[in-house]
C-alpha cells in the first residue's frame, strides 16, 4: 500500500510503514550529509531508521553547502 507524503513542498507516494532512514536510502541520500524535517521537528540521525513515515506527514530535507568567502 502506498501514502501520500509532502517531500520538500512536492506530493510524492511512498510505501506505507516506511522509515525516513528507508526513503533516503531509496533516493540515494546520504544521511551524514543532511538534516531531514518531519513534520516541522527536526530528527536526530540515530532515530532515521525508527521514524515511521505516516500519511500526509510534511517532510524536509536539507543538504549541507559548503563554500562561503
Amino acid at each position: 500500500m502506498m501514502i501520500t507524503v509532502m517531500i520538500n513542498g512536492e506530493n510524492r507516494k511512498v510505501k506505507a510503514g516506511a522509515t525516513i532512514g528507508e526513503l533516503l536510502k531509496k533516493h540515494k541520500i546520504d544521511r551524514r550529509l543532511v538534516v531531514v524535517e518531519l513534520n516541522y521537528k527536526v530528527i536526530k540521525r540515530k532515530f532515521l531508521d525508527k521514524v515511521n513515515i505516516k500519511n500526509m506527514d510534511n517532510i524536509e530535507i536539507v543538504h549541507f553547502v559548503g563554500g562561503g568567502v
